[in-house]
């Protein structure tokens, strides 16, 4: 079987990344991971100002391939381990971009294509697709941050029933829960992400990846740790191009027109 290719279109300052392997309905492994990765952080040095994330042919991302799953356990457990290590570096990649991650599902997502989808800043998901954290049908448990992301989002119980009883989980009943952003329709959700990607990238580069830092940063933060990091980023920005734009272009009732890097 064909692995999945980590194909680039740039679009002005929008990268969109298609994990594509509709043979096994995207899914990744090793090399996709360090590609992946790789490509996410060298994005903004290149003058991406957001990255869209998608899966070709209907379908987000299937996770890891089960082949290679059965397989690793007849390796070294050091050398099984290291296939953890990079899906682990490609989640801290994208969910540490300075520049906004948004997923555009079709389809669904399973496993570490779920973590993916979850590791993204946001999702914009078509109707009828789904989450689905089904290790423990193959007697595993989850990684790559999946119950991190589900128990920062959402009741314990719920969390639960998705590690748990490992069935699909709509987006429609995630949207409920403000995990998914936007549930549009079939075939419509990488135009749709793309859009709110486009609109990301007109703004205020610096003051966006502060902002991603912040949020990212808070639930491990106490509350004067947290107003001494939001004092410092604030008051770096005042004295920059991007507020001097900005505040002026209130002022004078126009749209800002934020310096391109």
């Amino acid at each position: 079987m064909t692995e999945s290719s980590i194909d680039s279109q740039w679009n002005g300052p929008v990268l969109t990344l298609t994990i594509n392997g509709p043979q096994s309905r995207n899914s990744i492994s090793g090399p996709q991971f360090d590609a992946l990765r790789a490509t996410v952080i060298d994005a903004p040095l290149q003058g991406a100002r957001a990255i869209v994330i998608t899966g070709a042919a209907g379908y987000f991302c299937s996770g890891g391939n089960i082949h290679k799953l059965k397989e690793s356990a007849a390796r070294p457990r050091a050398q099984s381990a290291a296939g953890t290590d990079a899906l682990n570096a490609m989640i801290r990649a994208v969910h540490d971009a300075p520049v906004p991650v948004i997923c555009a599902m079709e389809g669904g997502a399973a496993g570490a294509g779920a973590s993916l989808a979850l590791a993204c800043d946001m999702i914009v998901a078509a109707e009828g697709a789904s989450l689905v954290i089904a290790y423990v049908k193959v007697g595993l448990s989850p990684d790559g941050g999946a119950t991190h992301f589900l128990r920062s989002a959402l009741p314990r119980q719920l969390a639960m029933e998705m590690c748990l009883l490992g069935r699909p989980m709509p987006v429609e009943r995630l949207h409920q829960f403000g995990v998914v952003n936007e549930v549009v329709a079939k075939g419509a959700a990488l135009a749709q992400a793309t859009d709110l990607a486009a609109r990301l990238a007109r703004g205020p580069a610096q003051a966006i990846a502060t902002i991603k830092h912040e949020v990212n940063t808070a639930p491990r933060n106490d509350l004067l740790t947290h107003l001494a990091l939001e004092a410092d980023g604030i008051n770096r920005a005042r004295y920059g191009a991007e507020a001097a734009e900005g505040l002026a272009a209130f002022l004078e009732k126009r749209k800002p027109d934020f310096p391109s890097a």
